[in-house]
């Protein structure tokens, strides 16, 4: 039996300083469709642009993880997403009012309670996974990280070694699962010793931290706090590596054997399993590419505010496109269409969906370089409202494609249910 992919049943929030900046931040946790993967959004921002969470976006910090686009950054996003990890989440929106996920307590314990009082479900679409099949590995002098194939899911293997201090060398191997990454992993809060919390401060770095949050060490042990496990300091290593994993968007199995590694070795293993492996989705073809705005635009001849697809999530073969539209207050048609009580004009879904008609017609070599343009639409169904909120997922299937004109059958749905569909044919010209 295949295992779906989960969301939450109903946004949650929780709000702090961050470990690095000492900025305040509040988050807001929502669900999202499936196949969406995980996103954050920047609502302190302009347009409250969105960041998802890629291995194309990742960013290995000082001892920390940023999701990065478009200038747009949210640091120290590990522990947060190691507890969306570990719990086996896949589809969540996560707006934020700041530039870094605020710390808590140092663990990833908080966000899992958070997350659970959300109330975890599953969605309609199967969970990917990631199968590794040889070993895979980055090695940088001492430091060395391993993907090995295994039969029993995800387990880890950590190994660190801090020699002639109070932390000395500590080693954990443990099989992840919802349980015990709640159990033994999710508490384990960040560390670092006296001397380098001293150096990160006169970086103006750690602004946030104190002796709640991190566990500072010096010759004598913790200093003002207690250990939460004997080996917490090995324990919050595998924390911060699984969080690193989630970049992958999907389940993973194997075997992480890792030495002394840190968020960066951790990150150029994430790139290699991505680079490498061919089953994101376990018992279904690998979706071929995801295109954002930006390559999008390099296809279609339309830009903002008409380009009304915001990316692209599958492309099989040229007969099957999926892709999101995530509708805003900030749309600029909202501002004259029903103000009182905005609602998405029909004819902007007709041309969502004739958009990403367009860019599964023009993935064809012989037609990268002409122009669909719309002939006749049929069979036009509009069902539901679609409100600021809301996610707009667009289906395109290619019904007959000829050397000058093409059919296609388009829907969009809102959280499952029929939002608007219609039969569309195009004809394929030549550019002036």
């Amino acid at each position: 039996m295949k295992k779906l992919q989960k969301t939450i049943k109903k946004g949650v929030e929780i709000e702090g300083v961050g470990l690095f900046s000492g900025q305040k931040a509040k988050l807001r946790i929502l669900p999202a469709m499936q196949d969406s993967g995980i996103t954050f959004i920047r609502t302190d921002l302009p347009d409250k642009p969105r960041v998802p969470v890629t291995v194309e976006n990742v960013d290995a910090k000082l001892r920390r993880t940023a999701i990065v686009k478009d200038g747009v950054e949210i640091e120290t996003v590990e522990h947060l997403l190691s507890s969306i990890f570990g719990l086996e989440l896949h589809n969540l929106d996560i707006e934020i009012d700041a530039s870094e996920v605020p710390v808590i307590d140092g663990s990833s314990k908080p966000f899992v309670d958070l997350l659970r009082q959300a109330e975890i479900i599953e969605q309609d679409a199967p969970k990917r996974v990631i199968t590794i099949k040889e070993p895979i590995s980055v090695m940088d002098n001492e430091v060395t990280i391993v993907a090995l194939p295994s039969e029993n899911g995800l387990t880890v293997s950590y190994t660190l070694n801090y020699d002639g201090t109070y932390i000395g060398s500590q080693h954990l191997s443990l099989n992840i699962n919802e349980i015990s990454f709640a159990s033994e992993i999710a508490p384990a809060r960040t560390f670092c010793l006296k001397n380098e919390a001293d150096v990160l401060l006169q970086q103006g770095l750690g602004k946030g931290a104190n002796y709640k949050n991190t566990l500072v060490i010096d010759s004598n042990g913790v200093i003002d706090n207690e250990l939460r496990f004997k080996d917490e300091f090995v324990r919050h290593k595998i924390l911060d590596l699984l969080g690193d994993l989630s970049l992958l968007n999907a389940s993973l199995k194997a075997h992480i054997v890792a030495v002394k590694s840190g968020h960066s070795t951790n990150v150029k293993l994430v790139k290699k399993i991505w680079e490498v492996c061919s089953e994101p989705q376990e018992g279904s073809k690998k979706p071929e590419t995801w295109l954002d705005v930006r390559e999008m635009a390099k296809i279609l001849p339309h830009r903002y505010p008409m380009l009304l697809i915001d990316k692209v999530i599958e492309l099989e073969g040229y007969k099957h496109a999926v892709g999101i539209k995530n509708v805003t207050i900030n749309e600029p048609f909202f501002q004259g269409h029903f103000p009182g009580r905005p609602i998405m004009p029909g004819v902007l879904q007709i041309e969502a969906m004739a958009q990403l008609a367009g860019v599964l017609l023009m993935r064809k070599s012989e037609n990268a370089k002409k122009v669909p343009v719309l002939l006749s639409i049929d069979s036009v169904k509009l069902r539901k409202t679609v409100v600021p909120g809301d996610q707009l997922r667009v289906e395109a299937d290619a019904v007959r494609v000829k050397s000058r004109t093409a059919e296609v059958h388009t829907r969009a749905t809102v959280d499952g249910e029929l939002a608007c569909e219609a039969d569309m044919k195009f004809m394929l010209v030549d550019p002036e």
